[in-house]
């Protein structure tokens, strides 16, 4: 019913606008991979339409897919949209392609134009496992059946499904061990040429150029067409928001947070967590999806880490409560939600931010084990913070090989080790790390145990503090 819905709509333009005003179109070039970029251009692009009040929106494809996870984003906005929707297939709309193609009101395919094989493959090329098959195979379904069928009866009483898209040819585009008699049965997956697609109902038309499409297939005489130039804060915008660069930037977030709570002064690890926060969050900002108050929620926990660090000895509620504010923040400024209300937010999109936050995370936590382990067994210590001119007159020595004869003395630490500080020995400052990378507090008695590569390590003798 939805598509004669909008079939309707195209034959009411076709006879009243053109004794009328023009109708206004747009027009979405989607020329590329089907990416987080093609998916920020397309909502840039349906939002323009429905504020200009458009009267319907060409998809202009020509693309051999792209991403599982920014196709169904696509198709989904295609399908809810309230403004007549036709693709324009110009050479080619392969895999996602097919899919975006499907969610459209009205498929129109130029000479010589594809539509199909839309199997789910790695990098490589390679077929996934059979769950993204079956996954993508209900999706391509569902998208089918979303443009409705015709029932009838017969005077014998029978009824008959008449399918404007058959689902079962959108599963063959998919797998191919899905047989459609008559149709496919080769063991190969399911692509159409121009004229199969009208054939088999999968096309409205096969067309020479877009403008024949207007005039002759949906009748509209006189129009305006307007077409989406994505800016370029779109452009940057949609590299920015891919889930693998944002799972990068939450790796560089918490590797950042941590190497800076680890070595004193502030510097490189502070720049690396600052500009990852801020390619993070700005694009989802400025995109509508991130709010105030969520930054504000992540800063909260940074604050609350710092306190749990370096006022709060230990690790308890205000370190758990920074982590949750952290990685709740980074999570609920990727969903479109206002202050906790999910009206318009899909599972998919919370899965979808909750795995990309989660990834992150965990290739951070790699990273980190793997640097301190090599900082525990070679010695090399993480110094990248900045720090000011350390001069003799200021107490400061320099540190030679001279440092391995205070192996088995006693200091004391002039700052606290979380886990690197200062520490005094007869009369003299060094740099020291805590042996076993526990906090020790200033003022507290230390036995120097090792020397490796100029850096001093100790750990406290009792708990006796020295006034």
């Amino acid at each position: 019913m939805k598509r004669l819905y909008f079939l309707f709509i195209a034959i009411v333009l076709g006879c009243v606008l053109v004794c009328a005003n023009d109708a206004k179109l747009y027009r979405i070039d989607i020329h590329q991979d089907i990416s987080s970029t093609t998916w920020r251009y397309l909502q840039a692009g349906m939002d323009e339409a429905r504020q200009s009040d458009a009267d319907g929106v060409i998809i202009h494809l020509n693309t051999y897919g792209g991403t599982v996870v920014h196709a169904d984003s696509m198709r989904t906005l295609l399908l809810n949209s309230n403004i007549p929707t036709y693709a324009y297939i110009e050479n080619n709309a392969a895999s996602a392609g097919a899919l975006i193609a499907i969610a459209c009101d009205s498929i129109y395919m130029q000479h010589g134009a594809r539509i199909g094989a839309a199997t789910v493959v790695n990098e490589t090329g390679e077929a996934m496992p059979d769950k993204y098959q079956s996954y993508m195979r209900a999706t391509m379904r569902a998208t089918a059946e979303a443009q409705g069928r015709d029932t009838t009866i017969t005077a014998a009483g029978d009824t008959i499904v008449s399918w404007h898209r058959d689902p079962l040819i959108a599963e063959a585009m998919v797998d191919q061990r899905i047989v459609v008699p008559q149709l496919s049965d080769s063991g190969q997956v399911l692509t159409f040429t121009a004229n199969e697609a009208l054939e088999n109902n999968y096309c409205e038309a096969v067309v020479n150029n877009l403008e024949e499409v207007i005039t002759e297939q949906l009748g509209i005489e006189q129009y305006t067409i307007t077409q989406y130039n994505p800016s370029l804060y779109d452009k940057i915008a949609g590299f920015l928001t891919n889930p693998a660069l944002q799972a990068l930037m939450v790796t560089l977030i918490i590797g950042g947070i941590f190497f800076e709570l680890k070595t004193p002064g502030i510097g490189l690890p502070s720049a690396v967590a600052l500009i990852a926060t801020v390619l993070y969050f700005v694009p989802l900002f400025i995109g509508g999806t991130a709010e105030s108050w969520e930054v504000l929620a992540f800063v909260v926990g940074i604050i609350l880490l710092i306190i749990e660090l370096f006022v709060i000895p230990g690790f308890g509620a205000a370190g758990i409560s920074g982590i949750i504010f952290i990685l709740g923040a980074l999570i609920l400024a990727a969903l479109n939600n206002i202050v906790f209300d999910f009206t318009f937010v899909t599972g998919d999109d919370v899965s979808r931010s909750i795995l990309t936050v989660l990834a992150g995370l965990v290739l951070a936590v790699v990273i980190l084990i793997y640097i301190s382990h090599r900082i525990g067994s070679r010695g090399m210590l993480y110094r990248f913070a900045l720090h000011a001119e350390q001069k003799n007159d200021q107490g400061y020595v320099g540190v030679d090989t001279a440092l391995s004869t205070l192996v088995g003395s006693q200091g004391t630490t002039l700052t606290r080790m979380a886990p690197s500080g200062k520490v005094e020995v007869n009369g003299e400052v060094y740099d020291a790390v805590s042996l076993h990378g526990r906090f020790i507090e200033a003022h507290t008695t230390v036995m120097i145990h090792q020397h490796n590569n100029n850096q001093l390590y100790v750990s406290p003798i009792d708990n006796t503090t020295q006034q």
